[in-house]
């Protein structure tokens, strides 16, 4: 049951819970934070917290910087990881302008504008079950890892074994749905999966659990990192999402009927997120790390495809009777977990949902291997490719009717002025490997 304002006050009381920090994400999905007093709590839950916006990456500038942090009940979570005499708990806030309207630049009012979207197209909502994939290495700024296992490895080779446990029970202290937890295929590579049949609370469930698991690796003396590809020759870090349109309390894309398990619904919402993949790419793989991720060879999705159980295509509709519920899931493999989960959410189910509207053709499955076909027959077959980089995706998305409805206009041009200069920044740096291959013959 979901915790009203007088529910949170007696939680709050009865745990001794002295700090309240509020939670809310910067337009690149980094969250931020600040504390106020228990004794604060009854005001900032009936009125919010005013905060200096202008300081915030993508928000307003210092001319119109006011804005108010409205923390909401249903997010209450009192911290594992502090102390529990005189605790800590966090609440996740809406973002809204001193005149009580939500701010355009809050990403929680970006996915609940998606996800209202659905609703008026009546769907009762999504539910997602999110694989989200990291590294642990030795301490801040090194890429030593802690152990050589491999996928599904339960060694003593398994360094993390217990460092992840603790996140996975710490994560169910806070309420988020751990559906399973193993090492995955690279030398201390992690995953932990997570449910939510609400969209909103699983998009919190994300940031929940990045910083979850970076407190009980610091813990531990390490450093844990969802950057996309922290290791040349190993494979990245995915976010791995499967999605389920719920209908008056089923799933709307089971058609047990149809060869492809598929229903009409179902088919469009694929075949939208497909035909908009190369427009929203700049939310699933927003750094140009994300992009040394999308590279044939490493397990992740580089052409725009579905498939049913081939995983070089983008999306793959598969399995029965997972954690989201009975029938067909359609699995986007493109998001790596370093995205704003929030906009990445909301750029996904926008584009399902145009699919739908407009009525698009779902294309033919590729069931072959696309790492081992050549540019010749994807053409034939029509089969896109990703951006290749972070650039390409910033002009894709800058022409993108679709992405001005996502974003709006204010976080549209945000964000790619913020992308705009990450990108001028990477385009100048003479790299390692750059001295290493010229250096000696040039």
């Amino acid at each position: 049951m979901a915790l009203d304002d007088q529910s949170v006050l007696r939680t709050v009381a009865q745990r001794d819970v002295r700090f309240i920090h509020l939670w809310f994400t910067d337009i690149l999905g980094q969250l931020k934070s600040f504390s106020i007093n228990a004794d604060r709590l009854r005001d900032a839950l009936g009125d919010g917290i005013e905060f200096d916006g202008s300081s915030v990456t993508g928000f307003n500038a210092v001319e119109e910087s006011d804005l108010v942090a409205r923390p909401q009940a249903d997010t209450l979570g009192v911290l594992p990881w502090r102390p529990h005499e005189q605790a800590a708990a966090r609440l996740i806030c809406d973002i809204e302008t001193p005149q009580g309207t939500p701010y355009e630049g809050d990403s929680r009012h970006v996915l609940r504008g998606a996800i209202e979207r659905a609703q008026r197209m009546g769907f009762d909502g999504v539910r997602l079950a999110a694989e989200l994939e990291y590294y642990l290495f030795r301490e801040q700024g090194s890429t030593a890892t802690v152990d050589q296992g491999g996928y599904f490895d339960l060694t003593t080779m398994d360094a993390g074994n217990d460092v992840r446990r603790a996140t996975v029970l710490a994560l169910d202290q806070l309420g988020v749905e751990v559906s399973a937890s193993h090492h995955e295929s690279g030398p201390s590579q992690h995953e932990i999966a997570i449910t939510s049949d609400d969209l909103l609370a699983a998009a919190d469930d994300l940031i929940t659990t990045r910083i979850t698991v970076k407190e009980y690796a610091l813990a531990a003396g390490w450093h844990a990192t969802f950057m996309p590809r922290p290791l040349s020759g190993e494979n990245g870090s995915g976010l791995h999402l499967d999605q389920i349109l719920v209908k008056d309390g089923e799933n709307a894309f089971a058609d047990p009927a149809n060869p492809t398990q598929l229903s009409k619904i179902g088919r469009q919402f694929v075949a939208g997120q497909l035909r908009h993949a190369r427009e929203i790419s700049i939310l699933m793989a927003q750094w140009t790390n994300s992009y040394k991720r999308l590279v044939p060879g490493f397990e992740a999705p580089v052409w725009v495809a579905w498939s049913r159980r081939n995983r070089s295509a983008m999306i793959r509709v598969a399995g029965l009777g997972r954690e989201v519920g009975p029938g067909p899931r359609v699995e986007v493999r493109a998001t790596d977990p370093a995205c704003n989960p929030y906009l990445a959410l909301a750029g996904l189910l926008h584009a399902g949902l145009e699919g739908i509207e407009q009525g698009y053709e779902l294309p033919e499955p590729m069931e072959l291997n696309l790492y081992h076909t050549s540019p010749e027959e994807r053409r034939r077959l029509g089969i896109e490719q990703l951006p290749e980089n972070l650039n390409d995706a910033m002009d894709i998305a800058e022409n993108s009717e679709l992405m001005l409805r996502v974003l709006g206009e204010h976080m549209l041009n945000r964000l790619l002025e913020l992308k705009r200069n990450e990108w001028e920044e990477y385009r100048v740096q003479v790299h390692q490997w750059e001295r290493d291959r010229f250096l000696p013959i040039l």
